[in-house]
């Protein structure tokens, strides 16, 4: 048993404290590993030499960070490399392409120059699609002199992305994460801002907008106080067209002693409960790739916790090979998320960037796998929706498989698209069992292209220009 339980239980998570809930929970000192420390850890003395320098050249790539929580209460070292947190959180051989690995492995032995790996790996890393879904140009939204909104995302009609610079990390990074490109340390690639007043001033000119998700990164590693700095304004009535606020997070996963014993856990749920009472509908949209991460003491108190303030958890997360690629897993996840009080929201296509080749599952398994969960499980965590594709013209949903006049054909719609017209209409592509992702697909029935192609190749010439 660990250091964080023992203190969790030492606490037992109900003795006397004041109102404002100070003291309910024991402080855990926060510790994390990256790269310069995988030779300090000593759970991975039990891997071979080869496979921690294999280790070493990817996380020379892709971002590695990794608290002493997840090595101590997620991973079962036993069934390292297979365990599924393992898989989630460290890096292996084959999330490099062949030729990408044996390039950067083949410098680190030759102990090249610093300047000369780095260029390497900068090659390297704009060689994996560091922007899925032209997020950079057809996402960010501009102010009146046509200037860039750094650090938001306009994509949807009802919904605005924010990303506070103070929110650019996590307490462990994911190793299938589509936004590795946060982590790595390029100011090109990131997407932050600091900016309060830019985002204030931007939400209150579009009345059209009533959804605000501040996302990341992880905007649970920021200070309470920044938290309260964004968000605390939207309570005033000029802001009445917000109507939710979500707030994308792993913690729950990674660190849940954040909303537990934390410095600041308790003007965390203060702030919390006040954007409740106030009327806001808040959301927190909690990653979750496998049942095994609210398995702990702490995670179940610290959901506990947050929705003894009104806010709702929903549970979103992509399905991935090597971690959750079982009916079985998806479906013991969504029983566990309905009996914690969770709600099933998404099950996501891995997205089309960083190490996709080692994470993504064929269009026709992803189906068969969401289809034989769902089959598994109660109307209650049926919320789920999923297989879908976070593609630039929207979220496409796999709805199933079908044969119409002879031709077998993947069944799709639209959960969100950049026109709100096209939601909830359906489509058809020509069944492939190959493909991975919706650029992949093609129309059905010797169509041409497909009913909302037109529209968007306007919408994606004139972002483009813009940009």
């Amino acid at each position: 048993m660990s250091a964080q339980v023992h203190a969790l239980k030492a606490l037992n998570t109900h003795v006397e404290a004041p109102e404002d809930g100070a003291g309910l929970f024991a402080p855990v000192p926060f510790k994390v590993h990256t790269q310069r420390d995988l030779d300090r850890i000593p759970q991975l003395a039990r891997l071979s030499p080869e496979q921690r320098f294999e280790m070493k050249v990817v996380s020379s790539v892709l971002p590695f960070r990794v608290n002493q929580y997840v090595i101590e209460e997620l991973i079962d070292w036993a069934k390292v490399p297979a365990d599924p947190i393992f898989q989630l959180t460290f890096p292996q051989r084959g999330m490099l392409a062949p030729e990408h690995y044996e390039r950067i492995a083949g410098l680190i032995r030759a102990d090249v120059p610093k300047d000369e790996l780095e260029r390497a790996i900068d090659e390297v890393r704009h060689a994996l699609n560091p922007h899925p879904a032209d997020q950079m140009e057809m996402n960010m939204p501009r102010d009146e002199h046509g200037r860039r909104l750094d650090g938001m995302q306009h994509k949807y009609r009802e919904t605005v992305l924010f990303f506070p610079s103070q929110g650019q990390t996590c307490h462990s990074y994911c190793t299938f994460c589509f936004r590795w490109a946060q982590f790595v340390g390029d100011k090109e690639l990131r997407i932050a801002s600091s900016e309060a007043r830019e985002l204030h001033d931007y939400l209150r000119k579009h009345t059209e907008v009533t959804d605000l998700l501040v996302t990341g990164g992880d905007p649970m590693v920021m200070k309470t106080r920044h938290l309260r700095d964004y968000l605390e304004p939207l309570l005033q009535p000029e802001f009445d067209h917000i109507q939710t606020i979500r707030i994308g997070s792993k913690a729950l996963t990674f660190w849940p002693h954040r909303f537990l014993g934390a410095e600041d856990a308790d003007d965390l749920i203060r702030l919390l409960t006040q954007l409740v009472e106030a009327g806001k509908h808040v959301a927190l949209m909690a990653h979750y790739n496998h049942w095994k991460e609210l398995d702990t003491e702490a995670a179940q108190a610290a959901i506990r916790r947050i929705r003894s303030t009104g806010v709702v958890i929903r549970a979103q997360g992509p399905l991935i090979a090597h971690i959750n690629d079982d009916p079985a897993v998806w479906a013991k996840l969504w029983k566990l998320e309905v009996k914690l009080g969770l709600v099933p929201y998404y099950m996501f296509v891995e997205r089309d960037t960083g190490a996709r080749n080692y994470f993504e599952v064929p269009l026709v398994r992803a189906w068969e796998i969401y289809q034989q969960a769902i089959q598994q499980v109660s109307g209650l965590a049926r919320t789920a929706r999923g297989p879908s594709m976070s593609a630039s013209p929207g979220k496409v949903e796999i709805q199933g498989i079908t044969e119409i006049a002879g031709e077998k054909v993947f069944v799709l719609r639209f959960i969100q698209g950049r026109n709100p017209d096209w939601v909830q209409r359906p489509f058809f592509a020509r069944y492939d069992d190959q493909a991975t992702w919706l650029d992949q697909l093609v129309p059905a029935f010797g169509e041409e292209k497909w009913f909302w192609q037109d529209e968007y190749d306007a919408i994606r010439e004139d972002r483009l220009a813009a940009a």
